[in-house]
């Protein structure tokens, strides 16, 4: 949540709400505090942090594994902090075996998050739509999933778990196999159950027709592009677009980079006048410069407020 904001209701029960009055919830994905605070002010209900998205912003690596659990925690909870909707966040394989899911739980309930999904594969993970993953035994994913579910009814019980599975698209799997695990992890305590990378709408449909509860949809990679309309047709229950800000980010960013490069700083005063007019061109507003204002006329002597007076720049609103 923001400075000096508050909630009434837990993240995870939050969360569970929105799932109650949408079908399906859509949540986009973000990478950072700054594009969760976006996807805000855009009016999403609820933002997803990107397990690939978190890898390259923080790393500059591939979803590959090599982002730990201390950098994924860490990631979450700015993230969580930084937006009042509730954040619900990619958390791999859990780190480990069954005793590092129940720290990662924890870990990403004391951070404020609404909920995470943990996968079946076997570490080092990699990204779900990227070929060469391999999913760990039935018995040892079910017993994960049922140690994470313990750990959330020990700290928050409205904490939601997704459990997701790769055994769809991995070495040796099959859809069959996929739906097989996600109903076992539903059965062994999980909220929603994540089929990663249905390779077309009849295997989406198909999944959701033979899994025995809520279905978590990553539309994105091999997966079909459907409408809201579609999936709740279909029944998904929360549906996330992981990606789509982080490939924007990179084509803008890129695009502006080779501007700056080619026609120096005047490219940079165009970009000024272009934000300006945007809706959130007040760049030190949105940052929460009269939030801090407010917050130093409420709590410091009343003194404090003149070093607002004859000074340059941006002034914050009293």
């Amino acid at each position: 949540m923001r400075l000096g904001e508050g909630q009434s209701a837990t993240p995870g029960a939050r969360l569970r709400a929105l799932l109650a009055a949408h079908r399906p919830l859509v949540v986009p994905g973000c990478f950072n505090a700054l594009s969760a605070r976006i996807l805000e002010a855009a009016g999403f209900e609820a933002v997803y942090m990107s397990g690939y998205g978190t890898s390259l912003n923080l790393l500059g690596l591939p979803d590959a594994g090599l982002a730990t659990l201390t950098e994924m925690a860490w990631n979450a909870r700015l993230i969580a902090g930084a937006v009042r909707v509730p954040v619900i966040a990619d958390a791999d394989t859990g780190f480990g075996n069954a005793i590092n899911a129940i720290r990662t739980v924890e870990e990403y309930v004391r951070g404020g998050l609404a909920g995470l999904h943990i996968e079946d594969q076997v570490a080092p993970k990699r990204c779900g739509h990227v070929a060469g993953r391999e999913v760990i035994g039935r018995a040892e994913a079910v017993a994960k999933i049922r140690a994470a579910a313990d750990a959330r009814g020990a700290l928050d019980p409205s904490f939601v778990i997704v459990a997701r599975t790769d055994a769809r698209g991995a070495h040796g799997g099959s859809l069959e196999e996929a739906i097989w695990r996600a109903n076992a992890f539903l059965d062994a305590g999980a909220d929603l159950a994540f089929v990663e990378g249905p390779a077309s709408e009849a295997e989406l449909e198909r999944v959701c027709r033979e899994v025995r509860g809520p279905v978590f949809y990553n539309m994105t990679g091999i997966s079909p592009h459907l409408s809201a309309q579609r999936m709740a047709e279909l029944g998904v229950a929360l549906a996330i677009l992981p990606g789509a800000l982080m490939r924007q980010a990179i084509m803008a960013m890129h695009d502006l980079a080779a501007e700056l490069r080619a026609e120096g700083p005047m490219a940079e005063a165009r970009l000024d006048a272009r934000f300006k007019a945007h809706p959130l061109g007040n760049l030190h507003g949105f940052a929460g410069f009269d939030r801090i204002r407010a917050l130093e006329a409420r709590y410091l002597p009343a003194e404090a407020q003149e070093k607002y007076e004859g000074g340059l720049g941006h002034l914050p609103a009293a």
